[in-house]
């Protein structure tokens, strides 16, 4: 089942969620991006990583493997990565 993969419908927000308690988000603001690893500590977190993969509340877009990664290596071409 795992890894999967969502993204926001502003095309702004990408994720790959590893498992039940950790995802990586890739995020564009302007010209810059950031990839940022995240580990649920508490529930509301892990309520959070439920959703996504549930695709709870209507926010989230199912997308492919592909569709993550061409982001990201686009990100890596077309930004600047942020620490």
């Amino acid at each position: 089942m795992f890894p999967i993969y969502r993204k926001y419908s502003n095309n702004k927000s990408f994720f790959k969620v590893f498992d039940s308690n950790s995802f990586e988000e890739i995020q564009v603001l302007g010209s810059n991006y950031w990839i940022y690893p995240f580990v649920a500590k508490i529930l509301p977190d892990r309520n959070f990583i439920k959703d996504m993969i549930e695709m709870e509340g209507g926010g989230w877009i199912e997308i492919s493997a592909e569709a993550y990664n061409g982001f990201k290596s686009n990100c890596e071409k077309e930004f600047k990565k942020q620490n």
